[in-house]
């Protein structure tokens, strides 16, 4: 919860009788490892801060192969932006790699909080912009760079991560096999 408050801080500047109200509104949730907190085809409908464990953005290909597309570690928002805006059906699942705990705040909340709290909405904007800037940076350099530049930007943005997430969902990641990752992990360690 302190981290969540923290954020509200850097990106805010709410009163102290509307960070209680935002405190009151939080919900608490648990996921279990390989839980969805979101299936494609769902709607999303919730914006969800991780106090603990990792999530994983993926695709599921016709051919049975599953695609990371990103991860979501400890102390960051979970939420497809797209489809929560939008109201149009997520394309990607988000996965629970590791036990999570959640601060949920539900769509109703999300609406009464915009209706009582001024900032709200210019806070969820903040947000939303540095997420989706973020998304835009790893894409771009994920197009352009070799397998071990991709591995090395991977423990950059996510340290720690490595020795948290299954290899074969980090080769996902990265667009390689899991042998290539290996050899690349012992050259570089």
């Amino acid at each position: 919860m302190k981290e969540l408050l923290e954020i509200f801080r850097e990106y805010a500047s709410f009163k102290p009788q509307e960070m209680e109200l935002i405190r009151k509104s939080i919900k608490y949730r648990k996921l279990a490892a390989n839980d969805h907190l979101l299936n494609e085809g769902s709607y999303s409908r919730e914006l969800v801060f991780l106090s603990s464990g990792i999530i994983r953005v993926a695709l599921y290909l016709e051919s049975g192969e599953d695609i990371t597309r990103a991860f979501i570690p400890e102390y960051h928002f979970a939420v497809n932006f797209k489809s929560f805006f939008n109201h149009e059906p997520s394309k990607v699942n988000f996965i629970a790699v590791t036990d999570c705990e959640l601060l949920v705040f539900d769509e109703r909340t999300i609406l009464k909080l915009s209706n009582e709290i001024l900032g709200w909405h210019d806070f969820l904007l903040k947000i939303s912009s540095k997420a989706l800037s973020n998304k835009m940076h790893v894409l771009n350099n994920m197009l352009i760079q070799d397998a071990e530049t991709r591995y090395k930007e991977f423990l950059k943005i996510y340290p720690g991560l490595a020795n948290r997430v299954p290899l074969s969902t980090l080769a996902s990641y990265i667009g390689i096999n899991q042998a290539s990752l290996s050899r690349i992990r012992k050259k570089i360690s």
